[in-house]
């Protein structure tokens, strides 16, 4: 079966990869290339920073960390961490090894660095046979294929005429690693403020700004991110500023994930791409395959 995925970030990669496996002739069509995706910005903590009980979501988080056990691929390192503000989230079947840690939860999970899995997973694709093309959609019919799959990330809701998504601004600032040996994720704030080592660098963040257009940190930002990490983190005291990036996350109340038509819908993943993209993947291969609907 011919299939179009729309979008290179991880939703669409991962989605191109499970629908070329299956033996699907698979073309994605991007407007950027994925080191230009929200997702390459991700600060790529692999748990469900989503506030509305879900259960898809404990499912779709429980499948992409087999996945990514089972890769061994670059970029993936498997650490423990600490989310604090929540001592019992809804969502913590779906980690490894979760326990009580004072006003938060410790647990073991997969640690992506984006950009360097991106390259990987880009390969990988290209290895099954799968075609990208870089450019811009403004609709969803005249594809050439048998099936569309709609992954376009922040694009996605316009090409399916859904003015429930809305981008969500993300800033982050990257420092040298001083060997930090967790993550950590701070709920307890008016906002969220989280230290990612990665080995070489750190991701410090972060910001959510609704309705943000624009891609153009701002310094003043970047020193309130510093100097809440720093103190989260006082091992970050002298390390080296590299970058600040900003994303722009896919936002919708809830994930959409269905089949109407022709069409299969995979958008909406907000802040969560990297940790529900295999999981998603996997039901995107199994609507591909069926007439039409939602899977449970």
């Amino acid at each position: 079966m011919r299939v179009t995925v729309t979008g290179a970030g991880i939703i669409g990669l991962s989605s191109a990869y499970r629908l070329a496996e299956a033996g699907h002739d698979v073309t994605v069509v991007a407007a950027a290339p994925p080191p230009e995706s929200t997702s390459a910005v991700a600060g790529g903590v692999v748990y469900p920073p989503i506030r509305v009980p879900d259960e898809r979501i404990v499912r779709w988080t429980a499948a992409s960390l087999a996945v990514f056990r089972a890769q061994d691929a670059p970029g993936v390192r498997f650490r423990r961490g600490r989310v604090l503000g929540d001592p019992d989230p809804w969502w913590l079947p779906a980690v490894e090894d979760p326990a009580r840690a004072g006003d938060g939860v410790a647990f073991t999970t997969a640690v992506v660095d984006p950009p360097v899995y991106l390259d990987w997973l880009l390969a990988r694709v290209g290895e099954l046979g799968v075609r990208l093309e870089y450019r811009s959609l403004t609709s969803l019919s005249g594809l050439s294929a048998d099936v569309v799959v709609n992954a376009a990330g922040l694009g996605a809701g316009a090409l399916a005429g859904d003015p429930g998504m809305v981008p969500v601004g993300g800033q982050v600032v990257h420092v040298t690693d001083p060997g930090l040996p967790e993550f950590v994720v701070d709920g307890r704030g008016p906002g969220v403020t989280y230290v990612i080592p990665h080995g070489r660098h750190v991701v410090c963040g972060g910001t959510e700004e609704p309705g943000r257009g624009d891609t153009d940190p701002n310094p003043a930002v970047a020193a309130d991110i510093l100097r809440r990490c720093r103190e989260l983190e006082p091992r970050l005291a002298d390390a080296r500023v590299l970058r600040s990036r900003v994303g722009l996350r896919p936002f919708r109340r809830a994930v959409r994930l269905e089949r109407v038509g022709d069409v299969v819908h995979c958008y909406g993943h907000g802040g969560a791409g990297i940790t529900l993209a295999w999981g998603c993947a996997a039901d995107v291969a199994a609507l591909v395959d069926q007439p039409g609907g939602v899977l449970a």
